[in-house]
């Protein structure tokens, strides 16, 4: 969801939470990567939608487990100092923080183990995989892209490379969240019609 870059000097993170923090720019969103400020747009609502679903998914869980929390709504996470690099992530899981007040006051330096990202229209395929590349050189350990047109989900392991997964596959949390899964159809499936599908199966059983 790239705009624009913003010819500026190069940035630290410090010069970046300064700058993103202006009362002008505080309606806009913002990534700082190596330094160099980009803009990015407002997501759709069909993201918004896909992201609140993996969201609830892997909140559940978490809270399931009692172990780490997520963020979403392209949280701040810090990558690189000095030029800095502060990336922008759909949804984020963490395990630096037991409770509310040790929660990082502005982005923190503690980098995820996985990242969500939802693919927007504008979203080109360097864009991504620079991202991807980004995350992965901060300490970032699992990356998923969602694409809201094919319903595919791209699994990105910083260890074992990629797998593409499609509607009829189980996305797995892996060596990061061992024991998650959620049918990558899932993510794609409004309320009333996962209540339909549910009184289908119930029909079918008792027939």
């Amino acid at each position: 969801m790239i705009l624009l870059k913003t010819r500026t000097p190069l940035m630290t993170v410090d010069d970046f939470y300064d700058f993103v923090n202006r009362p002008e720019n505080r309606a806009r969103s913002f990534e700082l990567v190596r330094g160099e400020v980009i803009e990015v747009s407002r997501p759709r609502r069909p993201h918004g939608f896909i992201c609140g679903n993996a969201a609830r998914k892997l909140a559940n869980f978490t809270f399931r487990k009692k172990k780490g929390y997520i963020t979403t709504n392209d949280t701040g996470i810090i990558l690189e100092h000095d030029p800095g690099s502060v990336r922008g992530a759909d949804i984020a899981y963490y395990e630096d923080a037991k409770n509310f007040e040790g929660l990082p006051e502005k982005w923190g330096d503690t980098v995820p183990r996985l990242i969500v990202e939802v693919l927007s229209p504008n979203d080109t395929a360097q864009y991504i995989l620079e991202k991807i590349g980004d995350y992965f050189r901060g300490g970032v350990e699992l990356v998923w892209v969602i694409d809201p047109d094919s319903r595919r989900v791209n699994a990105y392991s910083r260890d074992h490379g990629v797998q593409t997964l499609t509607e009829k596959d189980t996305l797995t949390g892996g060596d990061v969240l061992p024991g998650f899964r959620c049918k990558v159809a899932d993510l794609f499936v409004l309320p009333e019609a996962a209540k339909a599908s549910v009184k289908k199966v119930k029909r079918k059983r008792n027939q």
